[in-house]
């Protein structure tokens, strides 16, 4: 999913934003967790998207970690942006390696969109309203005032990863997908 999205991301308006066909999303999310092969460069890549939300939002406890939900949502409030991204990189260090490795190639793929945010539409603020709910959730359901507040504050902290994703992920995270 990620090497589509990488591939066709960029040049698909409004991607992470349109939604796919449900009743095609709804098959092959039954292919995929049943354990079929699917081809997906054979479906739209907005459904291809829309699964890979989907697939974000069912890692127990967010692929951010949702023990380290108070942290994360504090990093903002930090210093200057040299601050805010040591706090970011030591935050990174405490999830497990396979979580660290996902958002490498997420904030890869999200960094090649937004690099083409002219074509596609997408820029760091959209792709974080778009993305920012399926990366990181309380721990604890909370009132729909609460749950607001809080998906603002995880969008600014997802926009500020992707406006800065090089500089806390390293420079190679443009080249994780090699050429393909």
């Amino acid at each position: 999913m990620l090497s589509l999205l990488y591939q066709e991301g960029p040049s698909t308006k409004g991607i992470f934003r349109r939604s796919g066909s449900a009743k095609t999303f709804k098959e092959l999310k039954e292919k995929l967790d049943s354990g079929t092969e699917v081809d997906l460069a054979c479906e739209s890549i907005f459904v291809t998207a829309s699964l890979f939300k989907d697939f974000l939002r069912n890692i127990p406890g967010s692929v951010l970690s949702s023990q380290l939900c108070d942290k994360w949502v504090s990093v903002l409030d930090q210093g200057n942006n040299e601050e805010k991204i040591k706090s970011i990189q030591r935050l990174i260090e405490h999830l497990p390696r396979a979580n660290v490795v996902l958002l490498r190639y997420i904030f890869g793929v999200l960094h090649g969109i937004e690099m083409r945010s002219e074509e596609n539409q997408m820029n760091a603020f959209n792709l974080a309203v778009c993305i920012a709910p399926s990366l990181l959730w309380p721990p604890v359901p909370s009132t729909p005032d609460i749950e607001s507040e809080f998906i603002k504050k995880i969008s600014s902290l997802v926009q500020f990863l992707i406006e800065n994703c090089c500089r806390i992920f390293g420079d190679e995270i443009t080249s994780l997908f090699g050429e393909i």
